[in-house]
Protein backbone atom coordinates (compact mmCIF):
# COMPACT_ATOMS: atom_id res chain seq x y z
CA UNK A 1 0.00 0.00 0.00
CA UNK A 2 1.20 3.22 -1.07
CA UNK A 3 1.21 5.13 2.09
CA UNK A 4 -0.40 9.57 1.57
CA UNK A 5 1.78 10.75 4.37
CA UNK A 6 -1.00 13.23 5.39
CA UNK A 7 -4.69 13.86 7.70
CA UNK A 8 -4.46 12.88 11.28
CA UNK A 9 -2.65 9.84 11.98
CA UNK A 10 -3.63 8.19 15.90
CA UNK A 11 -0.80 7.12 17.82
CA UNK A 12 -2.98 4.57 19.56
CA UNK A 13 -3.08 3.58 23.36
CA UNK A 14 -2.92 -0.32 23.97
CA UNK A 15 -5.75 -1.67 26.05
CA UNK A 16 -5.23 -3.68 29.08
CA UNK A 17 -7.28 -5.48 31.08
CA UNK A 18 -7.40 -6.07 34.84
CA UNK A 19 -5.15 -8.77 34.90
CA UNK A 20 -2.55 -7.03 32.52
CA UNK A 21 -3.22 -8.68 29.22
CA UNK A 22 -4.49 -7.11 25.85
CA UNK A 23 -8.02 -5.89 26.47
CA UNK A 24 -8.84 -6.43 22.65
CA UNK A 25 -12.62 -5.78 22.77
CA UNK A 26 -12.19 -2.21 24.17
CA UNK A 27 -9.19 -1.93 21.60
CA UNK A 28 -11.16 -2.33 18.89
CA UNK A 29 -13.91 0.05 20.22
CA UNK A 30 -11.10 2.28 19.85
CA UNK A 31 -10.03 1.94 16.54
CA UNK A 32 -13.31 1.81 15.12
CA UNK A 33 -14.31 5.60 16.79
CA UNK A 34 -11.08 6.70 14.81
CA UNK A 35 -12.31 5.09 11.73
CA UNK A 36 -15.75 6.78 11.70
CA UNK A 37 -14.13 10.04 12.90
CA UNK A 38 -12.28 9.34 9.49
CA UNK A 39 -8.68 9.56 10.63
CA UNK A 40 -5.42 8.83 7.84
CA UNK A 41 -4.03 6.15 9.60
CA UNK A 42 -3.16 4.13 12.65
CA UNK A 43 -0.04 4.25 14.33
CA UNK A 44 0.48 1.18 16.65
CA UNK A 45 3.18 0.60 19.45
CA UNK A 46 4.32 4.46 20.04
CA UNK A 47 5.11 6.07 23.39
CA UNK A 48 1.21 6.08 24.30
CA UNK A 49 0.98 2.46 23.01
CA UNK A 50 3.50 1.26 25.97
CA UNK A 51 5.59 0.01 23.68
CA UNK A 52 8.34 -0.79 25.46
CA UNK A 53 6.33 -3.15 27.92
CA UNK A 54 4.67 -5.04 24.86
CA UNK A 55 6.36 -8.50 23.63
CA UNK A 56 6.75 -9.38 20.35
CA UNK A 57 3.46 -11.57 20.51
CA UNK A 58 1.39 -8.94 21.69
CA UNK A 59 2.63 -6.38 18.83
CA UNK A 60 2.14 -9.35 16.02
CA UNK A 61 -1.48 -9.35 17.93
CA UNK A 62 -2.17 -5.72 17.86
CA UNK A 63 -0.92 -5.55 14.00
CA UNK A 64 -2.72 -8.12 12.61
CA UNK A 65 -6.16 -7.26 14.63
CA UNK A 66 -5.77 -4.01 13.26
CA UNK A 67 -4.86 -5.05 9.78
CA UNK A 68 -8.38 -6.70 9.97
CA UNK A 69 -10.01 -4.03 11.68
CA UNK A 70 -9.20 -1.35 9.01
CA UNK A 71 -9.69 -3.82 5.75
CA UNK A 72 -7.51 -1.75 3.71
CA UNK A 73 -9.26 1.29 4.04
CA UNK A 74 -6.11 3.46 6.04
CA UNK A 75 -2.34 2.22 6.55
CA UNK A 76 -1.59 0.66 9.52
CA UNK A 77 2.18 1.55 10.77
CA UNK A 78 4.22 0.12 13.59
CA UNK A 79 6.97 1.95 15.43
CA UNK A 80 10.31 0.88 15.25
CA UNK A 81 12.29 1.51 18.67
CA UNK A 82 15.00 -1.20 19.46
CA UNK A 83 18.12 -1.05 20.79
CA UNK A 84 20.16 -2.61 17.96
CA UNK A 85 20.37 -2.34 14.03
CA UNK A 86 19.87 -6.17 13.90
CA UNK A 87 17.05 -6.26 16.28
CA UNK A 88 15.13 -3.44 14.28
CA UNK A 89 16.09 -5.01 10.57
CA UNK A 90 14.04 -8.45 12.55
CA UNK A 91 11.54 -6.42 13.72
CA UNK A 92 10.52 -5.16 10.40
CA UNK A 93 10.72 -8.36 8.79
CA UNK A 94 8.16 -9.40 11.24
CA UNK A 95 5.71 -6.04 11.06
CA UNK A 96 6.26 -6.71 7.06
CA UNK A 97 5.03 -10.29 7.35
CA UNK A 98 2.32 -9.57 9.83
CA UNK A 99 0.25 -7.37 7.52
CA UNK A 100 1.83 -3.56 8.24
CA UNK A 101 1.68 -1.11 5.59
CA UNK A 102 4.57 1.34 6.63
CA UNK A 103 6.72 2.33 10.01
CA UNK A 104 7.77 4.79 12.31
CA UNK A 105 11.25 4.44 13.28
CA UNK A 106 12.97 6.30 16.48
CA UNK A 107 16.75 6.35 16.78
CA UNK A 108 18.64 3.57 18.39
CA UNK A 109 17.42 3.28 21.93
CA UNK A 110 19.28 3.46 25.47
CA UNK A 111 22.99 4.08 22.92
CA UNK A 112 22.89 8.24 22.77
CA UNK A 113 24.38 7.41 18.70
CA UNK A 114 26.02 10.63 17.01
CA UNK A 115 25.08 11.61 13.62
CA UNK A 116 27.03 8.91 11.81
CA UNK A 117 25.89 6.60 13.77
CA UNK A 118 22.07 7.09 13.40
CA UNK A 119 21.93 7.64 9.89
CA UNK A 120 23.71 4.64 9.35
CA UNK A 121 20.89 2.88 11.35
CA UNK A 122 18.06 4.28 10.01
CA UNK A 123 19.66 3.52 6.43
CA UNK A 124 20.68 -0.28 7.20
CA UNK A 125 16.73 -0.36 8.27
CA UNK A 126 15.44 1.41 5.04
CA UNK A 127 17.12 -0.84 3.04
CA UNK A 128 16.35 -4.01 4.59
CA UNK A 129 12.70 -3.35 3.43
CA UNK A 130 10.28 -1.98 0.83
CA UNK A 131 7.53 -0.44 3.44
CA UNK A 132 7.75 3.50 3.61
CA UNK A 133 8.99 4.83 6.80
CA UNK A 134 8.26 7.81 9.00
CA UNK A 135 11.45 9.01 11.30
CA UNK A 136 9.94 9.80 14.48
CA UNK A 137 12.23 13.12 15.40
CA UNK A 138 12.15 13.55 18.74
CA UNK A 139 15.41 15.12 20.74
CA UNK A 140 13.45 15.95 23.74
CA UNK A 141 12.72 13.03 25.21
CA UNK A 142 14.59 10.28 22.87
CA UNK A 143 17.91 12.88 23.53
CA UNK A 144 19.32 12.19 19.57
CA UNK A 145 17.73 14.73 17.13
CA UNK A 146 17.64 14.59 13.65
CA UNK A 147 18.96 17.18 12.18
CA UNK A 148 18.53 18.83 8.68
CA UNK A 149 21.73 17.56 7.47
CA UNK A 150 20.69 14.15 8.94
CA UNK A 151 18.15 14.09 6.43
CA UNK A 152 20.07 15.02 3.43
CA UNK A 153 21.91 11.64 3.87
CA UNK A 154 18.86 9.95 4.73
CA UNK A 155 17.14 11.62 1.40
CA UNK A 156 18.85 8.79 -0.82
CA UNK A 157 16.63 6.15 0.91
CA UNK A 158 13.49 6.31 -1.45
CA UNK A 159 11.25 4.73 1.16
CA UNK A 160 12.09 7.10 3.99
CA UNK A 161 9.09 9.46 2.99
CA UNK A 162 8.01 11.21 5.99
CA UNK A 163 8.72 12.67 9.22
CA UNK A 164 7.47 13.23 12.59
CA UNK A 165 8.28 16.51 13.25
CA UNK A 166 8.18 16.62 17.37
CA UNK A 167 11.56 18.61 17.91
CA UNK A 168 9.43 21.44 19.52
CA UNK A 169 10.94 24.20 17.19
CA UNK A 170 7.87 25.06 14.60
CA UNK A 171 10.22 26.62 12.39
CA UNK A 172 11.69 23.28 11.33
CA UNK A 173 8.79 22.78 9.02
CA UNK A 174 10.13 25.80 7.28
CA UNK A 175 13.50 24.70 7.27
CA UNK A 176 12.81 21.19 5.88
CA UNK A 177 10.77 22.81 3.29
CA UNK A 178 13.12 25.11 2.35
CA UNK A 179 15.59 22.28 2.35
CA UNK A 180 13.81 19.68 0.57
CA UNK A 181 10.54 20.94 -1.10
CA UNK A 182 8.07 18.44 -0.82
CA UNK A 183 11.18 15.40 -0.83
CA UNK A 184 9.64 14.58 3.24
CA UNK A 185 6.03 14.98 3.99
CA UNK A 186 5.89 16.22 7.45
CA UNK A 187 3.22 15.37 10.46
CA UNK A 188 3.60 17.84 13.62
CA UNK A 189 3.95 15.16 16.86
CA UNK A 190 3.13 17.19 19.34
CA UNK A 191 -0.53 18.16 20.08
CA UNK A 192 0.13 21.23 21.60
CA UNK A 193 1.84 22.46 18.13
CA UNK A 194 -0.60 20.76 16.02
CA UNK A 195 -2.60 23.71 14.54
CA UNK A 196 0.31 26.02 14.21
CA UNK A 197 2.22 23.27 11.96
CA UNK A 198 -0.35 22.61 9.71
CA UNK A 199 -0.86 26.05 9.19
CA UNK A 200 3.13 26.00 7.84
CA UNK A 201 2.90 24.01 6.35
CA UNK A 202 2.63 20.28 7.91
CA UNK A 203 1.11 17.22 5.84
CA UNK A 204 -0.46 16.00 8.98
CA UNK A 205 -0.51 14.88 12.39
CA UNK A 206 0.40 11.86 14.46
CA UNK A 207 -1.81 13.11 17.52
CA UNK A 208 -2.16 11.86 21.07
CA UNK A 209 -5.37 13.69 22.46
CA UNK A 210 -7.20 11.67 19.32
CA UNK A 211 -7.66 9.01 21.43
CA UNK A 212 -10.08 10.17 23.27
CA UNK A 213 -11.49 12.93 21.11
CA UNK A 214 -11.13 11.14 17.67
CA UNK A 215 -13.76 13.87 15.97
CA UNK A 216 -12.20 17.33 17.00
CA UNK A 217 -9.25 16.45 16.65
CA UNK A 218 -9.83 15.54 12.70
CA UNK A 219 -12.04 18.38 12.25
CA UNK A 220 -9.21 20.67 13.27
CA UNK A 221 -7.17 19.13 10.42
CA UNK A 222 -9.89 19.45 8.23
CA UNK A 223 -11.03 23.04 8.98
CA UNK A 224 -7.35 24.25 8.54
CA UNK A 225 -6.65 22.74 5.06
CA UNK A 226 -9.79 23.86 4.04
CA UNK A 227 -8.66 27.20 5.09
CA UNK A 228 -12.04 28.02 7.74
CA UNK A 229 -9.10 29.31 9.93
CA UNK A 230 -11.20 30.61 12.33
CA UNK A 231 -13.35 27.68 12.65
CA UNK A 232 -10.40 25.49 13.40
CA UNK A 233 -9.30 27.79 16.17
CA UNK A 234 -12.17 28.11 18.34
CA UNK A 235 -12.02 24.25 18.75
CA UNK A 236 -7.87 24.58 18.91
CA UNK A 237 -8.87 26.90 21.43
CA UNK A 238 -11.13 24.42 23.20
CA UNK A 239 -9.11 21.70 22.92
CA UNK A 240 -5.60 23.21 24.06
CA UNK A 241 -5.94 22.40 28.15
CA UNK A 242 -6.49 18.96 26.85
CA UNK A 243 -3.74 18.95 24.72
CA UNK A 244 -1.15 20.01 27.44
CA UNK A 245 -2.14 16.79 28.77
CA UNK A 246 -0.19 14.76 25.80
CA UNK A 247 3.36 16.65 27.38
CA UNK A 248 3.86 15.16 30.20
CA UNK A 249 5.60 12.13 31.59
CA UNK A 250 2.53 11.21 32.50
CA UNK A 251 0.69 11.01 28.93
CA UNK A 252 0.13 7.63 28.82
CA UNK A 253 -1.99 8.09 32.33
CA UNK A 254 -3.42 10.95 31.42
CA UNK A 255 -4.67 10.16 27.81
CA UNK A 256 -6.29 6.98 29.47
CA UNK A 257 -7.98 8.99 32.03
CA UNK A 258 -9.63 11.32 28.57
CA UNK A 259 -10.55 7.59 27.22
CA UNK A 260 -12.61 6.68 30.08
CA UNK A 261 -14.33 9.76 30.28
CA UNK A 262 -15.68 9.99 26.73
CA UNK A 263 -16.40 6.16 26.54
CA UNK A 264 -12.99 4.42 24.19
CA UNK A 265 -11.19 3.27 26.41
CA UNK A 266 -9.89 2.26 30.21
CA UNK A 267 -7.05 3.40 32.41
CA UNK A 268 -5.54 0.30 32.59
CA UNK A 269 -1.61 1.13 32.21
CA UNK A 270 1.30 -1.79 32.32
CA UNK A 271 3.59 -1.30 35.29
CA UNK A 272 6.27 0.12 36.11
CA UNK A 273 3.37 3.25 35.17
CA UNK A 274 0.66 2.90 37.45
CA UNK A 275 -2.66 4.85 37.71
CA UNK A 276 -2.53 8.50 38.51
CA UNK A 277 -3.56 9.07 42.03
CA UNK A 278 -4.50 12.29 44.70
CA UNK A 279 -3.66 15.46 43.86
CA UNK A 280 -2.32 14.98 40.62
CA UNK A 281 -5.48 12.52 39.75
CA UNK A 282 -8.28 15.07 40.58
CA UNK A 283 -6.17 17.82 38.76
CA UNK A 284 -6.62 15.80 35.38
CA UNK A 285 -9.87 14.68 35.85
CA UNK A 286 -10.60 18.36 36.27
CA UNK A 287 -9.12 19.25 33.18
CA UNK A 288 -11.66 16.55 31.49
CA UNK A 289 -14.59 17.25 33.67
CA UNK A 290 -14.58 21.37 32.49
CA UNK A 291 -13.62 20.69 29.14
CA UNK A 292 -16.58 18.13 28.21
CA UNK A 293 -18.82 20.61 30.14
CA UNK A 294 -17.81 23.24 26.72
CA UNK A 295 -17.20 20.48 24.22
CA UNK A 296 -18.11 22.07 20.44
CA UNK A 297 -20.38 21.06 18.37
CA UNK A 298 -18.42 20.50 15.55
CA UNK A 299 -19.31 21.48 11.81
CA UNK A 300 -19.90 18.84 8.98
CA UNK A 301 -15.88 18.53 8.62
CA UNK A 302 -16.00 15.41 6.66
CA UNK A 303 -17.42 16.89 3.30
CA UNK A 304 -14.59 19.67 3.43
Amino acid sequence: MKINWEGVMPAVTTKFKDNDTLDINTFKKNINAQLTAGVSGIILGGTLGEASTLTSEEKKTLILTTVKLVKGKIPVIINIAEQSTTNAIEAVKKAAEYGANGLMMLPPMRYKADARETVTYFKKVANSTSLPIMIYNNPVDYGIEVTIDMFEELSECKNIEAVKESTRDISNVTRMRNRFGNRFAILCGVDTLALESILMGANGWVAGLVCAFPAETVAIYKLAKAGKINEAQKIYSWFLPLLELDISTKLVQNIKLAEVATGIGTENVREPRLRLIGEERKRVLAIIKDSLKTRPTLPNYKNL
